[in-house]
């Protein structure tokens, strides 16, 4: 009985809700879309369902324009809705594409067609939020850079298929060489498959710098207990590595025609700090000719690789997720809000509130990614504020933190044009003893005490 009169609550209020809601988008649909079919909703109109062919989205998109449909809801499903929603956004109809779990429905309401009518009637009262999506040459760059992380992704599986092949014949050279990949490490793997054996005609073939120094480390690595089949397995992973920095160097080559493209009617900026090619990653640098000059360019003149832990790679990837502006977010608070480097405070009633972290995305990933890279840094101020944050909450919140405060700079400098300037480590100390010494005073005055310099014996005022 008790569970007959809630449910009976629950649908009243639904209904009042539904009264006293006014309409937003009196021309408005909802779609949800699945591998095989799609249901779309109009208002007064029976659900419709369409496959998924590309003539079926045709037939889709001429049935909206019949209804006069202006707008439409549709869920982020997968890859499904890439196709649908660029051919509705080319046919002038505005699509909100939305987070499913800010769509969830009520209990009892889980079937395609209903999600569909769910869909369309939350989009009508303006109840749903729509998700960035970039420009079209945004989404191709982004297609491009993310395509090239997953190459480097499986070269890099490549390689420990590499080490371990070798430790299997215990060939030690991964462990006296920083990469077994470099330069020096693929030639003595490709000379062992040819057949050489001697470890020191092995040598002569890495760079002059690891001869001197780790040229007897070199040797003994090398003599190893070689076998046909785990000789077999390196040669594999060898050419499996070498395929995916062919295709690696194959996304480089369409992104540099896509950033000429992109920058073809843009004038080269006069004023920009730099237009020289910054100091370059360390490792999977994109092999593009003057790349860093292609991205002031796109970027307006805004240097963002002058932020400390930028390189240009992290600049590159950035702008494939982003954009070249940050004018979809208002203020630096909602941008780190949308990168999921800001904390989610969530109360019920009374109970005690509780920190959740937000969802992770990939351009949160990198600003996290450039935070844990200046951790140590010796020099940079960055570093020390991750160390300082570190002490009093753990590592966790101290990347957060850290990617945050890169990420405001990388806003002001993108939406105000405000160039970050690194004062380096000594400043950014000598501020935080400053603040130090200024809240001592007040909590001495506000005790009765005074504060005393231990080298001068005087009274600090």
């Amino acid at each position: 009985m008790l569970i007959i009169r809630l449910c009976g609550g629950l649908f009243k209020n639904l209904v009042l809700m539904e009264e006293t809601l006014s309409t937003i988008h009196p021309h408005a649909a909802g779609i949800d879309i699945g591998s095989a079919s799609v249901f779309v909703s109009v208002a007064g109109q029976a659900v419709e369902s369409f496959g998924t062919f590309t003539s079926d989205y045709a037939m889709l998109i001429s049935y909206l324009h019949l209804q006069q449909v202006e707008t439409v809801a549709m869920e982020a499903t997968g890859v499904y809705w890439y196709c649908l929603y660029e051919m509705m956004e080319r046919a002038g109809i505005e699509v909100y594409l939305v987070n499913g779990a800010h769509s969830k429905n009520v209990p009892g309401r889980k079937s395609d067609v209903k999600d569909s009518q769910w869909l369309r009637r939350l989009h009508s009262y303006g109840l749903l939020r729509k998700s960035f999506i970039p420009e079209e040459e945004v989404r191709q760059l982004r297609t491009y850079t993310r395509l090239r992380e997953d190459h480097i992704e499986s070269a890099s599986s490549h390689v420990q298929h590499m080490q371990k092949a070798l430790t299997s014949m215990n060939i030690r050279l991964h462990q006296v060489i920083s990469q077994i990949n470099g330069v020096s490490g693929m030639r003595v793997l490709k000379a062992i498959l040819a057949g050489e054996r001697n470890a020191e005609h092995l040598l002569q073939l890495c760079d002059a710098q690891i001869i001197k120094k780790k040229g007897a480390q070199v040797i003994l690595s090398l003599e190893g207990h070689y076998k046909v089949e785990h000789l077999f397995a390196l040669q594999q992973a060898v050419e499996g590595y070498e395929f995916y920095e062919q295709q690696r160097l194959a996304c480089d080559a369409q992104i540099e025609v896509l950033l000429k493209q992109i920058n073809e009617h843009l004038p080269v900026p006069p004023d920009c700090p730099t237009l020289e090619q910054p100091k370059p990653a360390r490792h999977n640098q994109p092999r593009i000719e003057n790349l860093h000059a292609l991205l002031v360019t796109a970027n307006g003149g805004r240097d963002v690789a002058t932020i400390s832990g930028f390189s240009d790679k992290t600049v590159l990837k950035l702008m494939a997720e982003i954009g070249m502006n940050v004018d979809a977010w208002p203020t630096a608070a909602h941008f780190t809000s949308w990168l999921g480097l800001t904390p989610v405070t969530a109360q019920t009633g009374k109970t005690k509130r509780k920190k959740k972290n937000r969802a992770r995305t990939r351009a949160g990933q990198i600003f996290r990614e450039a935070a844990m890279a200046l951790a140590e840094s010796k020099y940079l101020a960055i570093g020390s504020f991750y160390r300082r944050i570190r002490a009093k909450r753990g590592p966790k919140i101290a990347v957060m933190a850290t990617a945050r405060k890169l990420a405001v700079q990388y806003y002001n400098l993108m939406k105000h044009g405000l160039q970050f300037v690194e004062q380096g480590i000594q400043k950014y100390e000598e501020k935080q003893k400053e603040r130090m010494e200024k809240f001592l005073f007040k909590k001495a005055q506000e005790l009765g005490y005074q504060l005393v310099d231990l080298k001068t014996a005087e009274v600090v005022h």
